[in-house]
């Protein structure tokens, strides 16, 4: 790759019409390697998605790749003196980009072709939307280098597929197809081979017309995964005030009365 060429392309609509307001895409670009997650990468990665959870134009994320792969994981060539701490640092950017991507307040929609492999795979299922070709590759592939699944894999992919996938999956590290990752509930809808991304926009312009703050509310509630009921009441409960209290809430509340579309401002 040249210098010229950003391991992170970042689009809205401004740069490109087919893409539909208030939606961002993160795309990947380290096709050389497909979009392998180096370190500069990563870096490049999280600051994309902090950049974007954090403005108010942005409404959903997709996440892709370029070069007909979407992230064939962990750049292997990279892992040299990484055990102890160092290795543990590691992670810690890794953890901190599924933080984002999982509580973060806005919804992350990942556009999948090709290779989604270990890391990859694991980056897809942080997002709150999987959409993937039919011929797309899957594989938790850790096992094969002598790892164990991170970047949550091991929280994401039982929330996903029962029991006995999650075990073929993550340990057996099999490689399944597309179709397979629909037909098991490992992602939520499949394409045609090269389609992902235009279902991916579309989805994501779906999200983008809901009000932006009980999605958020609703994403970071998710993220705490299964909760005792009066620990979800109460924050049921704190969530529902503020939300009674927003700018949103009134619009929605009159439009629905008036019987008009709402406008909502995440206000």
């Amino acid at each position: 790759m040249t210098a010229a060429q950003p391991l992170v392309f970042v689009e809205t609509s401004a740069e490109s019409g087919a893409i539909p307001p208030g939606i961002q895409v993160i795309r990947l670009n380290y096709p050389s390697k497909r979009n392998a997650l180096s370190l500069d990468l990563r870096a490049a990665l999280i600051a994309a998605v902090e950049s974007a959870m954090a403005d108010p134009a942005v409404r959903a994320i997709v996440l892709t790749g370029s070069g007909g792969a979407f992230c064939a994981g962990g750049d292997i060539s990279t892992m040299q003196n990484v055990a102890g701490v160092a290795g543990r640092q590691r992670l810690g950017n890794l953890h901190r980009l599924a933080r984002m991507i999982v509580a973060g307040p806005k919804p992350v929609i990942a556009a999948v072709e090709g290779y989604a492999y270990g890391a990859g795979m694991s980056l897809a299922l942080l997002c709150d939307q999987v959409v993937a070709a039919k011929d797309a590759k899957f594989c938790c592939s850790f096992g094969k280098v002598g790892l164990m699944p991170d970047l949550a894999a091991l929280w994401t992919v039982p929330q996903r597929v029962n029991a006995g996938w999650v075990k073929r999956l993550l340990m057996l590290a099999e490689e399944i197809d597309g179709d397979t990752a629909g037909r098991i509930g490992l992602v939520d809808e499949v394409t045609a081979p090269g389609e992902a991304l235009n279902a991916a926009l579309a989805l994501a312009a779906k999200f983008a017309s809901l009000a932006p703050l009980p999605v958020g509310f609703i994403k970071a509630a998710l993220a705490r995964g299964p909760q005792p009921l009066e620990a979800l009441l109460a924050q049921e409960a704190d969530g529902q005030a503020l939300l009674f209290n927003s700018a949103d809430f009134a619009e929605g509340r009159d439009a629905f009365l008036a019987k008009r579309k709402p406008v909502f401002t995440g206000s």
